[in-house]
């Protein structure tokens, strides 16, 4: 018997799995950075600064700054600010402002990111078939309010319900984040659920650990693939060929 016939829901990571940012992180430090008449940034200096504030603000207030109650805006402002300063970039305070305003407003829209071809159709086509799409991601509010939707992926069409790290207080890897999933689908039971990710440690671990079937995509062509497969977990290039494997007669998961 297909897998698919045994379902009840899917769940689905974003970044890397239905969308990917549109070139590098520099590129938009760096456009907010001219904007108002500034020298670019150095791209890696930005970046390195970038992973270092990002790193930090994650571990001291998780979730977005949820634990705390800290404002989304004051989140990201906070590790902007870091990220420019690791890069050697200590503006003052007005400059500041206006260059963050910039950044901010273009990560909270669709700009910065390019879904993938096979996101929508896949996501519809599981719908059409009977079963919930739910969407688990690390991500704070405006990916569920503003990115998706902008990008053409939206709640009763595309997807049923989401989980997002920003609003539940929990992120992946925990495992927490994919009994909420399930609480939200409708308490449907883990052997009912497939979650399709992009990460063995925050994807498949943990969904198989609270009993979920799971599956990996490999669309960027990552060495890890090789480990992910030895390790028994099933790996495909993308959605397309995550469609053909749920309706085959032959798969483990």
């Amino acid at each position: 018997m297909a897998l698919l016939a045994k379902l009840r829901c899917i769940t689905v990571d974003v970044t890397g799995t239905l969308l990917a940012y549109k070139g590098e992180l520099g590129d938009y430090y760096c456009m907010a950075a001219k904007s108002i008449g500034l020298p670019c940034p150095d791209y890696k200096r930005v970046h390195e600064g970038f992973k270092l504030a990002y790193s930090n603000m994650a571990k001291k207030h998780p979730c977005f700054g949820h634990r705390d109650k800290m404002p989304n805006i004051v989140w990201w402002k906070t590790c902007v600010r870091d990220s420019f300063i690791s890069a050697g970039y200590d503006y003052d305070e007005d400059t500041f402002e206006k260059v963050f305003k910039r950044i901010y407003a273009m990560f909270g829209s669709s700009a910065p990111y390019t879904i993938f071809p096979d996101s929508q159709p896949f996501l519809r086509w599981a719908r059409k078939n009977g079963l919930k799409v739910g969407i688990v991601s690390n991500s704070e509010y405006r990916y569920q309010e503003v990115i998706l939707p902008a990008l053409g992926l939206n709640q009763g069409t595309e997807w049923d319900f989401g989980v997002f790290s920003g609003i539940e207080g929990v992120e992946k890897p925990n495992p927490k984040i994919y009994q909420i999933a399930l609480q939200k689908a409708g308490s449907i039971a883990p052997e009912e659920t497939l979650h399709i990710g992009d990460s063995m440690r925050k994807d498949y671990l943990p969904a198989k650990s609270v009993g979920m079937h799971a599956l990996l995509l490999d669309r960027f062509k990552t060495p890890d693939a090789n480990d992910w497969r030895k390790s028994g977990a099933p790996v495909l290039d993308d959605l397309v060929a995550a469609q053909e494997w749920l309706t085959s007669e032959n798969q483990t998961c």
